[in-house]
């Protein structure tokens, strides 16, 4: 695992976290920058994998 799958996957844990909680209290807002940050886990996880492919 390089360092953006590993951002990836931390960006990913706190949107969770986020999502969940914005659910929980009903803060749309914290729900939408949960799911964004997500989003950013899941597109530096992309790159992650796009640069292991490159590094074969």
């Amino acid at each position: 695992m390089d360092k953006q799958h590993l951002k990836g996957a931390a960006d990913k844990a706190k949107g969770a976290v986020k999502d969940a909680a914005g659910k929980l209290t009903g803060d749309k807002s914290l729900q939408a920058e949960g799911k964004m940050d997500k989003a950013k886990g899941e597109a530096r996880g992309a790159v992650g994998d796009v640069k292991d492919s490159l590094k074969k």
